[in-house]
Protein backbone atom coordinates (compact mmCIF):
# COMPACT_ATOMS: atom_id res chain seq x y z
CA UNK A 1 0.00 0.00 0.00
CA UNK A 2 0.96 3.47 -1.00
CA UNK A 3 0.07 6.66 1.17
CA UNK A 4 0.37 10.35 0.81
CA UNK A 5 -1.15 13.59 2.67
CA UNK A 6 -1.72 16.58 0.86
CA UNK A 7 -3.52 19.25 3.09
CA UNK A 8 -5.21 17.34 5.72
CA UNK A 9 -6.31 14.60 3.08
CA UNK A 10 -5.17 11.22 3.04
CA UNK A 11 -5.03 9.11 0.24
CA UNK A 12 -3.80 5.26 0.48
CA UNK A 13 -3.78 2.98 -3.15
CA UNK A 14 -3.46 -1.30 -2.97
CA UNK A 15 -3.73 -3.20 -6.43
CA UNK A 16 -4.31 -6.30 -7.39
CA UNK A 17 -3.62 -8.14 -10.84
CA UNK A 18 -6.83 -9.45 -12.52
CA UNK A 19 -5.60 -12.19 -13.86
CA UNK A 20 -8.83 -13.86 -15.11
CA UNK A 21 -9.03 -10.56 -17.07
CA UNK A 22 -5.87 -10.30 -18.21
CA UNK A 23 -5.14 -12.14 -21.77
CA UNK A 24 -0.97 -11.32 -22.06
CA UNK A 25 -0.90 -12.74 -26.11
CA UNK A 26 -2.83 -10.11 -26.68
CA UNK A 27 -0.89 -6.95 -24.00
CA UNK A 28 -3.95 -7.09 -21.91
CA UNK A 29 -2.99 -6.43 -18.67
CA UNK A 30 -5.59 -5.98 -16.37
CA UNK A 31 -5.20 -4.24 -12.51
CA UNK A 32 -7.76 -3.50 -10.11
CA UNK A 33 -7.04 -0.82 -7.61
CA UNK A 34 -8.47 0.24 -4.33
CA UNK A 35 -8.49 3.78 -2.99
CA UNK A 36 -9.04 4.94 0.61
CA UNK A 37 -9.51 8.94 0.94
CA UNK A 38 -9.51 9.36 4.53
CA UNK A 39 -10.18 13.53 5.80
CA UNK A 40 -7.74 13.94 8.23
CA UNK A 41 -8.55 18.13 8.00
CA UNK A 42 -11.18 19.98 9.97
CA UNK A 43 -13.78 20.44 7.02
CA UNK A 44 -16.20 18.83 4.99
CA UNK A 45 -14.82 18.35 1.43
CA UNK A 46 -16.34 16.96 -1.82
CA UNK A 47 -14.02 14.86 -4.05
CA UNK A 48 -14.61 17.42 -7.76
CA UNK A 49 -12.63 15.58 -10.49
CA UNK A 50 -9.49 13.33 -10.94
CA UNK A 51 -6.67 13.02 -13.40
CA UNK A 52 -4.54 9.93 -13.82
CA UNK A 53 -0.98 9.47 -15.76
CA UNK A 54 -0.85 6.16 -16.64
CA UNK A 55 2.33 4.67 -17.69
CA UNK A 56 3.56 1.24 -19.56
CA UNK A 57 6.81 -0.11 -19.62
CA UNK A 58 7.01 0.23 -22.81
CA UNK A 59 7.09 4.26 -22.47
CA UNK A 60 3.68 4.65 -23.17
CA UNK A 61 1.43 7.53 -21.65
CA UNK A 62 -1.99 7.73 -21.19
CA UNK A 63 -3.78 10.53 -19.15
CA UNK A 64 -7.05 10.38 -18.02
CA UNK A 65 -9.64 12.86 -16.36
CA UNK A 66 -13.47 13.58 -15.57
CA UNK A 67 -16.07 14.38 -13.08
CA UNK A 68 -15.81 12.28 -9.69
CA UNK A 69 -14.71 9.19 -9.78
CA UNK A 70 -16.98 5.82 -10.28
CA UNK A 71 -19.74 8.22 -11.07
CA UNK A 72 -20.32 9.86 -7.89
CA UNK A 73 -19.07 13.54 -6.14
CA UNK A 74 -18.87 12.41 -2.65
CA UNK A 75 -18.81 14.68 0.54
CA UNK A 76 -16.25 13.85 3.15
CA UNK A 77 -16.92 14.81 6.25
CA UNK A 78 -13.32 15.58 8.70
CA UNK A 79 -12.71 11.93 10.27
CA UNK A 80 -14.59 10.32 7.61
CA UNK A 81 -13.07 7.71 4.72
CA UNK A 82 -14.01 7.28 1.66
CA UNK A 83 -13.23 3.91 -0.48
CA UNK A 84 -13.73 2.81 -4.30
CA UNK A 85 -12.47 0.26 -6.14
CA UNK A 86 -11.65 1.10 -9.89
CA UNK A 87 -9.53 -0.56 -12.37
CA UNK A 88 -6.68 -0.38 -15.33
CA UNK A 89 -5.46 -2.04 -18.36
CA UNK A 90 -2.02 -1.99 -19.67
CA UNK A 91 -0.21 -3.19 -23.03
CA UNK A 92 2.59 -4.07 -20.58
CA UNK A 93 3.07 -6.27 -17.35
CA UNK A 94 4.84 -3.38 -15.63
CA UNK A 95 3.38 -0.06 -15.65
CA UNK A 96 2.09 2.56 -12.70
CA UNK A 97 -0.35 4.88 -12.26
CA UNK A 98 -0.50 8.80 -10.25
CA UNK A 99 -2.93 11.89 -10.38
CA UNK A 100 -4.66 13.94 -7.97
CA UNK A 101 -7.86 14.79 -6.92
CA UNK A 102 -9.59 18.33 -7.19
CA UNK A 103 -11.35 19.01 -4.34
CA UNK A 104 -13.68 21.07 -2.92
CA UNK A 105 -13.22 22.76 0.48
CA UNK A 106 -17.08 23.05 1.53
CA UNK A 107 -17.12 25.75 4.07
CA UNK A 108 -15.55 28.65 1.77
CA UNK A 109 -15.68 27.02 -1.38
CA UNK A 110 -12.01 26.79 -1.95
CA UNK A 111 -10.56 24.37 -4.95
CA UNK A 112 -7.57 22.44 -4.29
CA UNK A 113 -5.79 19.21 -5.38
CA UNK A 114 -4.72 16.27 -3.25
CA UNK A 115 -1.95 14.48 -4.88
CA UNK A 116 -2.40 10.16 -5.53
CA UNK A 117 1.32 8.66 -4.92
CA UNK A 118 2.62 6.82 -7.82
CA UNK A 119 1.76 3.10 -7.75
CA UNK A 120 3.23 -0.09 -9.37
CA UNK A 121 1.07 -2.07 -11.28
CA UNK A 122 3.43 -5.68 -11.87
CA UNK A 123 2.07 -8.76 -13.26
CA UNK A 124 2.82 -10.98 -9.99
CA UNK A 125 5.27 -13.09 -12.00
CA UNK A 126 7.23 -10.71 -12.48
CA UNK A 127 8.11 -9.87 -8.92
CA UNK A 128 10.30 -13.14 -8.79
Amino acid sequence: MVTAITQGVKISVDTVYQDEYSNSANEHFMFAYRIVIQNMSDDAIRLMRRKWLIFDSNGTQREVEGEGVVGVKPIIEPGETYQYVSGCNLKTEIGSMKGHYEMLRLNDETVFNVDIPEFQLIVPYKLN
